[in-house]
């Protein structure tokens, strides 16, 4: 049983909720974005609450129960607030240059990484070693953070690598010296 499903969502003044039959549509100060519901889930819009109900019970449809919510909450807080996301570079040499709807890194390769900017989402640089990334998608938001962390992912030795802001990096001592 989803207890995160029961959740009951309260809407902002400023978000408006558009429910059709498979479809949900939140608009707000920053933007629209659209939700496709699955079978068997219903939504409830009473004044400024709403609530997403299962019409059968089964265990797909137990699992989106939440999910359905969960999503409709981000998707809230994304048009209301939007979402950040903080990234370092760290290493000798290694730098984020955003510039227009690409960013390009240095991270110790033999070439520059170019990475296309999607649509939604913004970079901005708050120094060569940091980057921001903001939209209002969080699943975009986080997808191409991600991707851009996998370009060099922080190693346990020098900690040499991209990392999120606030990301605590397990070091590991490396070779004692013999006896």
């Amino acid at each position: 049983m989803s207890r995160i499903g029961k959740r009951i969502i309260t809407v902002p003044e400023n978000v408006n909720i558009d429910i059709q039959e498979k479809l949900v549509t939140v608009k707000g100060p920053k933007g629209e974005l659209t939700l496709p519901l699955v079978d068997n889930i219903s939504l409830k819009l009473d004044g400024n609450t709403l609530t997403v109900e299962k019409t059968k019970d089964d265990k797909f449809t137990n699992a989106m129960h939440g999910t359905t919510n969960a999503n409709i909450k981000n998707m809230i807080i994304g048009v209301s607030e939007g979402y950040k996301k903080g990234l370092e570079i760290n290493g000798v040499g290694y730098r984020f240059t955003p510039k227009g709807n690409t960013l390009t890194i240095n991270a110790g390769y033999s070439h520059p990484v170019n990475i296309e900017v999607p649509n939604g989402i913004t970079i901005k640089g708050i120094s060569n070693t940091e980057i921001e990334i903001e939209g209002i998608d969080k699943c975009q938001v986080s997808e191409f953070a991600a991707n851009i962390r996998k370009v060099r992912k922080p190693e346990p030795y020098k900690g040499k690598g991209i990392k999120y802001k606030g990301e605590h990096i397990r070091r590991k001592e490396g070779k004692k010296a013999s006896k």
